[in-house]
């Protein structure tokens, strides 16, 4: 074990930034659907408010688990720390299986786009051409977080410059009101508040995830929180100022379906802008995939330390140090699910991932009062307050999302956390029989 870790190349803190941004955003990507679900005023207003209410307080409670506990697989052992072995496993297992329902959309996504500029890739070609993808970044996160972060860098940068291009060119073309209608006229409630609300989660989920990785980090003590001081604001930004410039200069707000933004900017900027912003969101899915690669490993990788799942997980590569058996697990759950889209699929996810975030917010709670004295080189602020908003305010938020999803939502989302219940318990027997044999 040792071996395998000094084996690591570690992530220096400028492409670690790069990595969590390319994990917690990726581009502007993704929003589109929110405007004709929400309405563009709405859709401008939870861009803005709720990061108060979700991400930013999860980043403060990661910034101070991490500074304090910088371990591999991070949330998850944090919550085992403070609610022990049940709620720990729950985790770590709604995180992973939560990534196989967005990693093979990545892959389709990505080949949807590319489709774009090759029309005659469909059928088994454009399945053909997402298995492909998957297998290639599992090939660089094989390598370790440093080629990541170098894969992530350049990819980031691919996707921001047209995005800023657009909003310079849209600033100018300011002929309607981005904020009017508020919500869409005669849509069902659940519809407005509903699925616009769980896309909005989705967009701004992920900022506690970065810490499984934390033992590959350059001083995460450090790095860990300024990368969060850069990365929070910046993905307001890139979400907001996209949709501003954009509804501002074409208010055909009814036009936005999902990959909306390359047809808008080919009506802003012309076809070659139209080509760019196409060509950044294909990059956007594979940056994407590429952090969730990398970050959703280290959860069977560390259970599997812990004695949750059969010991192959933890495997790690002799040159790189990485745990290579659950990247290539992983890639094959991801290449089976690859012929399915993100669709409704984002409402179900955010059961899942909701779920976790609230047991991570709730971990640092309980870790303040088991753990005292543990050094917290970052403390979340304003005392007793700053603690109650980071716990309460996610947990808020959640009750909200949940309660407002859409039938789909509510039919199917608690199939996955029941299983995750169940695999708890079946996991334990099927390893003694495993060692009985």
């Amino acid at each position: 074990m040792s071996q395998a870790k000094s084996a690591v190349k570690r992530a220096g803190f400028f492409y670690f930034v790069f990595v969590m941004f390319a994990y917690t955003t990726g581009g502007p990507f993704g929003m589109e659907e929110m405007v004709t679900t929400s309405g563009p005023g709405l859709t401008l207003v939870y861009l803005l408010l709720i990061p108060f209410f979700w991400c930013i307080p999860v980043s403060l409670v990661a910034a101070e688990l991490t500074t304090a506990i910088p371990v591999e697989g991070g949330f998850y052992r944090w919550v085992r720390a403070g609610y022990g072995n049940f709620w720990g496993f729950l985790a770590g297992w709604w995180n992973w299986s939560a990534s196989w329902l967005l990693g093979g959309s990545y892959a389709v996504l990505f080949s949807d786009y590319l489709a774009v500029f090759f029309p005659s890739l469909i059928g088994w070609k454009h399945y053909l051409v997402s298995v492909a993808l998957i297998a290639l970044l599992a090939y660089v996160n094989i390598r370790g977080i440093q080629m990541v972060g170098i894969v992530s860098t350049i990819l980031e940068f691919s996707v921001l410059i047209p995005v800023f291009v657009l909003c310079v060119m849209a600033a100018p073309r300011w002929h309607f009101q981005p904020f009017h209608p508020f919500v869409p006229p005669h849509v069902p409630a659940f519809q407005v508040f509903g699925v616009g609300l769980a896309l909005g989660l989705w967009l701004y989920s992920g900022y506690e995830q970065c810490s499984s990785v934390a033992e590959e980090i350059e001083n995460p003590q450090r790095s860990f929180p300024n990368a969060l001081a850069i990365v929070v604001p910046l993905s307001m930004a890139t979400y907001f100022a996209p949709a501003l410039f954009s509804l501002a200069a074409l208010g055909n707000w009814e036009k936005w379906t999902t990959a909306y933004l390359p047809a808008a900017a080919l009506l802003i900027g012309g076809s070659a802008l139209g080509v760019a912003m196409t060509a950044a969101a294909m990059l956007g899915n594979v940056s994407l995939l590429n952090a969730t690669v990398l970050t959703s490993t280290r959860m069977p990788s560390s259970m599997a330390e812990d004695g949750y799942l059969p010991p192959v997980f933890a495997a790690k590569h002799n040159k790189y140090g990485t745990p290579w058996i659950a990247i290539l697990i992983s890639s094959v759950i991801y290449a089976l699910l690859a012929f399915h889209t993100l669709a409704q699929l984002l409402t179900v996810y955010v059961w899942l991932r909701s779920l976790v975030t609230v047991l991570t917010v709730l971990a640092a709670w309980k870790l303040r009062k088991t753990q005292p004295e543990t050094k917290r080189p970052f403390r979340i602020p304003w005392g007793r307050a700053g603690l109650a908003y980071v716990v309460i305010a996610p947990i808020l938020m959640t009750i909200v999302a949940l309660v407002g999803s859409d039938p789909f939502a509510l039919k199917w989302g608690p199939v996955p956390v029941a299983l995750g219940v169940a695999a708890y318990f079946v996991f334990p027997k099927i390893k003694k029989l495993v060692e009985g044999v």
